[in-house]
């Protein structure tokens, strides 16, 4: 007798563990929101990607499309786990007073776990719903507790869906513009030409600066709303990687290509600053939270070959923005090793995040990859 009051203790304690570790879960995930905040969901979140790239990998030329289920499978997975977990937990304490303190309203009351997950499922919406009620006053307080937990969890859900679903078309409307100002090349050139024709770069400030702040959004919505992260699309302009390479090559190119006695001004403004350091956040960020180990910490030189790609990507571009009446820096050798000291030191954060979305090279940086193709 004594053996099953400490079993019926246990199996209590062990439901009361498990209703607090999914309602702090569901706190730090809905509302605290922070990036690798949560107690479950960010693992969950990472088991379910990691599924899905297995899967994936067999699908061929339909990878993208199988790749893009993905992000709506784990907000389900998420809502499944959290109403599962609390119902169990509901039923781990219901379980041993069953017939006693919780009792059917007619006939005799079964005591198995599956009546008892039951009894927690139905408590969790309306106090006293189904056929099952407390009978003590310490379950009837329990009831209580159970129906306000439901209808909270539901409405924070609710937000957390529409909250996220508003982030996920903020940063794809994001993707979208900027893709269709490198005239959907890829090419950072492009934006430049125009955000400053004829060297005009007066009116193409303001656009400019809205685009670092664009990005500082992304970057926080992200960190809001880390689920982002795996809402992968086949398009690869709409990923948060082609949005920070255009980005940080655009300053980049502002910083080493143009005529520093024109658009000094515009090169040492808070708008260019504004866009490289809100990119490069952005990156870091997701590679801290997303990427096992971080990011790199230190940024190794460039190999050979790829110092010469990334030359002929600048004289590439330098081609670009003559042809828009811009004028380009004098000294085009010098320009070209600035830009491989700029690009060193960002490079390898992409080519390292890239890839975790199931990404090539290729589909994110197409014209540095492929600098004749510009």
């Amino acid at each position: 007798m004594e053996g099953r009051v400490i079993l019926a203790w246990l199996e209590q304690a062990l439901g009361v563990m498990l209703m607090f570790l999914v309602l702090l879960d569901v706190f730090l995930t809905v509302l605290y929101a922070r990036a690798g905040a949560g107690v479950i969901s960010h693992q969950l979140a990472f088991i379910v990607w990691q599924f899905f790239l297995g899967v994936s990998k067999n699908a061929g030329r339909r990878r993208g499309d199988v790749l893009s289920f993905c992000g709506p499978v784990i907000v389900v997975t998420f809502l499944l786990v959290w109403a599962l977990a609390l119902t169990c937990g509901a039923a781990l304490i219901i379980h041993p007073h069953l017939g006693t303190s919780v009792t059917k309203s007619s006939g005799s009351t079964p005591t198995d776990f599956i009546t008892a997950l039951f009894a927690g499922g139905s408590s969790m919406s309306i106090v006293g719903a189904g056929d099952f009620s407390p009978q003590t006053s310490a379950f009837r307080l329990f009831y209580l507790f159970t129906s306000l937990v439901g209808t909270a969890v539901i409405s924070l859900t609710v937000s957390y869906l529409l909250q996220v679903y508003s982030g996920l078309r903020q940063r794809n409307a994001f993707g979208l513009n900027l893709h269709l100002a490198t005239a959907e090349t890829g090419d950072a050139a492009e934006v430049i030409a125009g955000v400053g024709p004829h060297g005009q770069f007066e009116a193409g400030y303001s656009d400019l600066s809205d685009l670092g702040t664009t990005i500082g959004a992304v970057k926080e919505a992200h960190h809001f709303y880390p689920i982002l992260f795996y809402f992968r699309f086949r398009e690869p302009y709409y990923s948060v990687s082609r949005a920070a390479l255009v980005s940080l090559d655009t300053a980049t190119l502002i910083k080493s290509a143009l005529d520093e006695d024109a658009y000094g001004w515009f090169m040492q403004s808070g708008a260019v600053g504004h866009l490289w350091r809100a990119s490069l956040l952005l990156v870091t960020t997701l590679e801290e939270t997303f990427l096992p180990g971080g990011g790199p910490t230190q940024q190794a030189p460039p190999d050979p070959a790829t110092r010469e790609r990334w030359r002929r990507r600048y004289v590439a571009a330098l081609q670009r923005l003559r042809t828009a009446g811009i004028n380009t820096i004098a000294d085009e050798h010098a320009g070209a090793e600035r830009y491989i000291e700029l690009r060193s030191s960002w490079d390898q954060h992409i080519t390292m995040l890239a890839p975790s979305l199931a990404y090539t090279m290729d589909d994110i940086d197409p014209v540095g990859h492929h600098p004749d193709s510009a």
